[in-house]
């Protein structure tokens, strides 16, 4: 998908309802808070006491420590109907990189920065919970809204699964967004099936024997060995996966030798593997070494080798898809709107709920170049434009008023 960005952006506000644009100003207000306080995943103790401090104020019950920084919030509404229980999920936590931004609000803390927008989300969130919480004669049933810690690494969603967040009250339905700098704000990103790639992982350390450069014949040259490796690794791809599908292997850390005339007797290679199809889980970890064996094998170099997946494919539901695209389609004015069949080789562990409940994920487009807003995400000077906040709070409003009523 090829993005086209206008040279100059406005959005229209006029859809989303006076009592949530009036609250725009608190949510740039928590999302900047937020922003100068980044913390790593499992870290989030200030963004935590933030979150805390706000349900408590406006007298929402809540769970605290969950999976060690999570926090759970129910919100229940008083409109007669249903006993649908829909959760929302947000994520806290921030990235180790050094902010490279000219702000007010740029990140206190060294080497720490909301380069992903996380920050965003927690805002849009607590709108949300504001909101609902003020309107609950608007909606049946629950709501449970998720802050979830360590998104980044080494994933929170599972250990929050496994604290019971799903379970009294059983959720239903899940949704959650993910601010989307490869849109433009005012557009929203959407697409039944597969959204976001697997995300899996491998080590591996060749073998050799060192020696002199000049002497090659009494030595295994781990970096010859290493590099008919990593040229072999393409064509797993290329040649073993049908070509209707999407798959990647990248080797990203290349790692051998100390002197131009010593051939190195071990050198460490490390990449990551992405596919949309689940039916592909194993299959890469066991042609990756299949490929490793046989070129140390034919080289008389050995290996260790270490394989992990860190999350599966993001895999939304059909029903919960339909829902959010039909009320985010009433909230995005611009000449994008919706932008069906969204995809990305990105991972998410909002994979994790999605495997235990219906659900849906989506890209709320966050760019906007004509006010250098559109640095991709993970970048030192990675900013978004806050309008979009109010957005995701109408969005998720709305699909609680839906799916509850």
């Amino acid at each position: 998908m090829v993005t086209t960005f206008p040279s100059s952006h406005k959005v229209d506000l006029s859809r989303i309802r006076l009592a949530i644009r009036s609250l725009q100003p608190q949510l740039v207000e928590w999302r900047r808070q937020l922003h100068q306080k980044p913390e790593l995943g499992f870290e989030e103790k200030i963004t935590a006491e933030f979150i805390q401090n706000k349900l408590q104020e406006w007298g929402i019950e809540h769970e605290t420590g969950i999976a060690e920084t999570g926090i759970v919030a129910i919100i229940k509404g008083t409109k007669l109907g249903t006993e649908k229980v829909l959760a929302i999920r947000a994520d806290m936590d921030a990235l180790p990189i050094q902010e490279q931004n000219e702000v007010p609000y740029k990140s206190q803390h060294d080497g720490i920065m909301h380069a992903c927008g996380h920050d965003g989300h927690t805002a849009i969130a607590l709108g949300t919970a504001y909101y609902l919480q003020q309107h609950r004669d608007s909606f049946a049933g629950t709501v449970k809204m998720f802050f979830q810690p360590a998104e980044e690494s080494p994933g929170g969603a599972k250990p929050m699964i496994e604290a019971g967040v799903l379970k009294k009250p059983d959720v239903d339905g899940i949704i959650g967004l993910h601010l989307w700098n490869n849109l433009p704000v005012g557009s929203v990103g959407i697409r039944s099936g597969a959204l976001m790639a697997a995300v899996e992982c491998f080590d591996c350390t060749i073998l050799g024997k060192g020696g002199h450069g000049a002497m090659p014949h009494q030595t295994v040259d781990s970096i010859v060995v290493g590099a008919q490796i990593i040229n072999a690794l393409q064509t797993i791809v290329a040649r073993n996966v049908d070509p209707l599908e999407s798959a990647v292997v990248t080797v990203g850390e290349f790692h051998a030798g100390t002197k131009r005339n010593v051939i190195a007797d071990t050198a460490r290679l490390s990449g990551t593997v992405r596919y949309f199809n689940p039916a592909y889980k194993g299959f890469f970890m066991e042609r990756v070494e299949q490929t490793i064996a046989g070129i140390c094998q034919s080289q008389g170099a050995s290996y260790d080798f270490n394989y992990w997946s860190h999350y599966p494919p993001v895999i939304n539901h059909p029903e919960m898809t339909e829902l959010v695209r039909s009320q985010a389609q009433d909230v995005v004015e611009t000449p994008m709107g919706i932008v069906p069949e969204c995809q990305t080789m990105g991972g998410e562990d909002m994979s994790f709920f999605l495997e235990e409940v219906p659900g849906c994920y989506f890209f709320l487009g966050s760019a906007n170049p004509a006010e250098d807003l559109a640095y991709p995400h993970h970048h030192p000077r990675f900013d978004f434009d806050e309008t979009a906040l109010a957005m995701g709070v109408e969005i998720f409003v709305r699909c609680v008023e839906k799916f509850c009523n």
